[in-house]
């Protein structure tokens, strides 16, 4: 279970006051029970029965996000549709008492199946089989006036357009209020990249795109040449990229920056881009520098990675804090070690801060003990 509030980090306690958001993030988007096998000694086929030295379950979907936003010390509000099944239960419990994520803009309906996801983590890899149904409510109409948040994190794929003169969605509303839209957008499966997925950028603060979806939507060839396309549309232009690590500029701030990925056994990528999302959103809304925001969301995305379980891998700033004394404390003097340290060198003012007990990874799992294994 992860931490009490009292060994919470609060990482914008500076920037709280009379006034100021309730709320840090806001999130819309559909809550999956995730159910994780791991540890199998063969993949399964037709016709067979494979046995899993480990089993783990958690809310999945966008609950990725929002748990990994909550595990940095940002106050999360999450708006989903709930089932009234067991599975609804457990997810809505371990999102409100374990993870402090506020559903207050949630809402539960009566025989509506929540929808569940089966992931099958082999050699590297993964499958999954999930079975779902739209939500009973369209975003808006579900929430309503959205809460005052300091962020929204928004799937340009999964949301009504913005900036509808006829119309203002909830995210519409919420940056009336002061809200810094962040996007993101989902692989493309028609392979249309429809332009008008880049056009609703005029009315975003910052986008958070993959390269191959970076170069796809803007008919780039390569991923720097994506971000200078989409440096031209929106404020703040990052670009994943998998094991080269990430790129961004900030016109706001005139800063551009490159930053490589960590070296790290990769054992399960579910849920690695909302953790460098949930990262890179604190460091902005913390007002960090660039590289930093950067490197710290990179750092995130790579704990989460060596970890098997979408928000099971999430980390916390216990997490954090134990991985930068251990390299601090660590005598390993290689050239990557060392740069390792310059590049995290931001983290000595910050870590001392972390209290004793802060939060870290959890168990979430319906049997009550997480079975996850990592081999």
């Amino acid at each position: 279970m992860t931490g009490m509030p009292d060994t919470t980090y609060d990482p914008l306690a500076g920037l709280r006051g009379p006034g100021t958001p309730d709320f840090d993030v806001f999130l819309w988007g559909t809550v999956f029970l995730d159910i994780i096998f791991t540890g199998l000694a063969d993949r399964p086929t037709g016709g067979t029965e494979v046995w899993a030295d480990g089993m783990g379950s958690s809310p999945g979907g966008t609950a990725n996000l929002a748990i990994a936003a909550s595990r940095l010390g940002l106050r999360t509000s999450l708006a989903a549709a709930f089932g009234d099944d067991d599975y609804a239960d457990f997810c809505w419990r371990t999102l409100s008492e374990q993870e402090h994520v506020d559903l207050s803009r949630s809402r539960r309906f009566d025989n509506w199946h929540s929808p569940v996801t089966m992931s099958v983590a082999y050699d590297g890899d993964r499958s999954m089989v999930t079975h779902g149904h739209p939500s009973p409510l369209p975003a808006t109409e579900l929430i309503g006036q959205p809460p005052r948040t300091r962020a929204v994190i928004v799937d340009l794929g999964d949301i009504e357009p913005l900036g509808d003169p006829t119309r203002s969605t909830w995210v519409d509303l919420a940056r009336k209020e002061g809200g810094l839209v962040f996007a993101d957008v989902g692989w493309d499966q028609t392979g249309a990249w429809s332009p008008q997925v880049l056009a609703q950028l005029e009315h975003c603060d910052a986008f958070l795109p993959n390269a191959g979806e970076a170069m796809a939507y803007t008919r780039t060839g390569s991923p720097q040449d994506a971000l200078y396309a989409l440096a031209d549309r929106v404020p703040l232009a990052i670009v994943t990229d998998g094991a080269a690590g990430a790129m961004g500029i900030d016109a706001k701030t005139g800063e551009e920056a490159r930053v490589p990925a960590l070296r790290v056994p990769a054992l399960d990528p579910t849920g690695a881009g909302d953790v460098f999302g949930a990262g890179l959103v604190l460091g902005t809304l913390a007002g960090w520098a660039l590289a930093d925001r950067l490197a710290f969301a990179t750092l995130c995305s790579a704990l989460a990675v060596q970890q098997f379980g979408g928000s099971l891998a999430a980390p916390g700033w216990g997490d954090i804090a134990d991985w930068w004394q251990d390299l601090r404390t660590s005598g390993d003097q290689s050239s990557y070690t060392r740069s390792l340290r310059r590049r995290y060198e931001f983290l000595d003012e910050i870590v001392p801060s972390v209290p004793v007990g802060a939060v870290r990874r959890a168990v979430a799992t319906i049997a009550r003990n997480a079975d996850v294994t990592n081999n």
